[in-house]
């Protein structure tokens, strides 16, 4: 069987996201990319302050701006797109769209942001799950935790959406939280290696 990586790359990685994707694709390593919303989705919530947007309309909304950071990847590093949610060898950058409309699982709310979406994305492909951002992880009380419990995570503002941490805990998984504008620890995570950041522990 394949060993595969769920990796959401943050909007807040925007700038850094071509050069990010390029060492991954350089690692060997097998990785399936959830592109969060970025500046798409930002506006997205900027029509829905504004105007006010059903719940439906939103949710369909920002998963398309996922969609739009998908061909922004695409277009500044070469690497594949796919709209099939399967194993497969390599670097691949997923079309979320066309995969939740086949499956729509999730409920439709802000809670519910791209996090949670690379979560069930790592769940239904049985994949190690890693989100990188702009921080070097969880943090509490002023502290980086190491290692942290996703129950306790349940209601807090975080680095992470407010859904996440129960989708974890329900369904039984990990996430690991790191900072990937810092060249190589995202390299180093996908090798197996122990590197600064947040275990989110939903087991």
């Amino acid at each position: 069987m394949v060993m595969l990586f769920v990796l959401k790359l943050g909007g807040s990685l925007f700038g850094h996201a071509p050069d990010i994707l390029r060492r991954v694709a350089d690692s060997g390593s097998d990785v399936l990319v959830v592109p969060g919303g970025g500046p798409f989705a930002d506006l997205i919530r900027e029509i829905d302050l504004e105007r006010g947007l059903s719940a439906n309309a939103a949710h369909w909304m920002a998963v398309l701006a996922m969609d739009q950071y998908a061909y922004y990847l695409h277009d500044k590093t070469g690497i594949e797109l796919t709209p099939l949610l399967v194993r497969k060898k390599g670097v691949r950058i997923i079309l979320p769209y066309e995969v939740l409309r086949r499956q729509d699982e999730l409920p439709h709310s802000w809670d519910v942001t791209s996090d949670t979406i690379a979560a069930w994305m790592a769940y239904k492909t049985a994949s190690d799950f890693i989100k990188a951002t702009d921080v070097d992880g969880v943090m509490l009380e002023g502290q980086l935790q190491e290692t942290v419990d996703a129950s306790t995570l349940k209601g807090r503002e975080t680095c992470v959406d407010r859904a996440m941490p129960g989708f974890l805990v329900e369904h039984g998984m990990d996430a690991l939280i790191i900072n990937g504008t810092v060249e190589g620890r995202l390299e180093d995570a996908l090798k197996g290696k122990t590197v600064k950041g947040t275990k989110i522990r939903g087991k």
